[in-house]
């Protein structure tokens, strides 16, 4: 790109920075000295390839979506939380808020992923151990008590039984009195990457994607901020990939849902926003933020190229990140501090749009009150006290920086020409990609390339080729054991107690037509939402309906 072009760039940049909100804070550095809101390629002086670098808020969106960086908003701290009961989450829930957390993101625990109630025979010995039991919107109502579900933005980390948990959530802010056609929030849904990597699916994938698109239609029509699909990289990265494979599969997940969309009719510029994406921050700084800077430039240029995307924010990929729980170590696990801070750095100057930070605990039990807080002031640390916040996307045209980029990209877009490759020649009904996905997760491809990377790393660390401090080098310490959280077999007698008490104080009548209806709806081309937000008010005796302005729906979060 030539010097013209540019200092063109760079107006159009001053000219969207000056028109918009920024927030009233100091941006020097501790020192005292004024930085720039963002830098580039001296005056006149051309750049071989600046296009695809480009600046903060323009196309393809490498150095971040907005032209003011983290000036015009800081990432969103969601921390990721759910044990127990609803209300021993709850109280949780309060102290992340009440700490400064921006957001929230529930952690279910086995059973409820796995769409069984607390007092299935196969949910034995698993109730509240990994997350929180949720069986109706009564246990939502209760993780919410207190807490303004039309005012706080929520994250619902689970994909198979997603859709009628997400009525479940409706049901509770309802109940709460909420507008729902006004909330703001983010359901994973993301069934590809069960079958790719976390293993928590129902049933065959084609009925998951009957719902996943009659979730799209339903949000389109009558929640259009919230966000039905939170496509994860996550589950893949922590099975082993490289970051270039969770980059890439992560990204033809999502095309595979754009596929989806269009092929119900949907217009790309509507839906698409409706998109947000997961990604892990793993350990190896540099390499994740090259990651994520490529992330954004290849989903704008498939956006807009391959899918007809026109408007700007059918476009952007905005994301959340948590902190890589496989970099977290049983042994020295004090360590575990500084593993995160580094990631959550990387993922910060990524350009993150939301942040969890995992406790240092987490390798062995699930975060007790003071190892949630260190992991919640990982985040403020690196908000207020070290200028990170100033500069957008502030190694932007480094050497090293652009290079991984580039190269990340390169092996993505290798990796998109295969998976498209195996779907064959014959025409999908959904997409090219969506067709190679399937065959991709019925033939194992996926699970087999992944498994290879991860067999890859671990002979480089039992030959000590790649270190981990406390592992397998500097293995001595003074460190005493943790005092960790633990998960009382009460918790599971009482949630089973309480589920009885409601399903015996229950209308039966009303909970069977109401399933028989969904049964109905199902064998039809309807969509399935409303019917089972109606299963979902069938789980007390209560037969009032919900104030006429809530009947339409949708619970929260969004990335930014």
């Amino acid at each position: 790109m030539d010097a013209d072009e540019i200092a063109a760039g760079r107006a159009r940049w001053q000219a969207r920075y000056d028109a918009a909100r920024k927030r009233d804070a100091d941006f020097t550095t501790l020192s005292g000295m004024t930085v720039d809101p963002v830098y580039g390629p001296p005056e006149g002086v051309p750049y071989p390839g600046f296009e695809r670098i480009g600046w903060p808020g323009e196309f393809p969106y490498t150095r971040g979506l907005y032209p003011t960086g983290y000036r015009g908003r800081t990432w969103t701290i969601r921390q990721f939380a759910g044990f127990g009961n609803a209300q021993q989450t709850n109280e949780r829930y309060k102290m992340i808020l009440g700490a400064g957390g921006g957001g929230l993101s529930v952690a279910f625990d086995m059973p409820t992923l796995m769409g069984r109630d607390s007092d299935d025979p196969q949910s034995l010995g698993e109730v509240g151990h990994c997350g929180v039991a949720v069986d109706s919107a009564a246990d939502m109502e209760v993780l919410f008590d207190g807490i303004d579900l039309a005012g706080v933005t929520t994250s619902m980390t689970i994909s198979g039984p997603a859709v009628p948990v997400f009525c479940m959530y409706l049901v509770a802010a309802e109940r709460q009195g909420a507008d729902l056609s006004t909330l703001d929030g983010t359901l994973q849904t993301d069934i590809f990457k069960e079958y790719i990597a976390q293993k928590e699916w129902l049933f065959d994938p084609e009925p998951h994607l009957r719902l996943i698109g009659d979730l799209m239609e339903y949000c389109a029509r009558e929640i259009p901020r919230y966000k039905p699909l939170s496509v994860s990289g996550y589950h893949i990265r922590e099975a082993g990939s490289t970051a270039a494979q969770e980059l890439a599969y992560t990204l033809a997940d999502g095309f595979g849902y754009v596929e989806l969309g269009l092929s119900r009719g949907l217009d790309v510029n509507v839906f698409a926003p409706g998109l947000s994406f997961f990604f892990d921050s793993h350990v190896d700084f540099f390499e994740e933020i090259a990651k994520f800077r490529a992330a954004r430039r290849i989903w704008a240029r498939w956006l807009r190229d391959v899918y007809g995307a026109t408007s700007e924010k059918a476009q952007w990929l905005r994301f959340h990140t948590q902190t890589a729980g496989v970099s977290l170590t049983a042994q020295q696990p004090v360590n575990n501090v500084v593993r995160t801070a580094v990631e959550a750095l990387a993922a910060v100057l990524g350009g993150t749009n939301s942040l969890h930070t995992n406790a240092l605990d987490e390798t062995l039990a699930l975060p007790t009150d003071e190892s949630a807080e260190i992991a919640l002031r990982t985040q403020q640390v690196l908000m207020e006290e070290t200028g990170v916040v100033n500069v957008a996307d502030p190694l932007g045209g480094s050497w090293y920086v652009e290079a991984l980029t580039d190269k990340i990209e390169a092996e993505a877009e290798e990796i998109f020409a295969r998976i498209r490759q195996l779907g064959g020649e014959g025409p999908h009904k959904i997409g090219p990609m969506t067709s190679g996905i399937l065959r991709g997760i019925e033939d194992g491809w996926f699970t087999g390339h992944i498994a290879e990377s991860a067999f890859v790393y671990q002979q480089a660390l039992e030959k000590g080729d790649k270190r981990i401090v406390g592992v397998n080098c500097h293995t001595g310490t003074v460190a005493k054991d943790l005092e960790i959280l633990r998960i009382s077999h009460e918790v599971e007698l009482e949630q089973r107690r309480v589920l009885a008490e409601r399903k015996a104080g229950r209308d039966d009548a009303a909970v069977k037509a109401a399933v028989q209806r969904m049964v109905e709806v199902s064998r039809t081309g309807e969509n399935m939402i409303p019917a089972m937000l109606d299963a979902a008010r069938a789980d007390t005796q209560t037969t009032a309906p919900p104030p006429a302005a809530t009947r339409c729906g949708s619970a929260a979060w969004v990335t930014r």
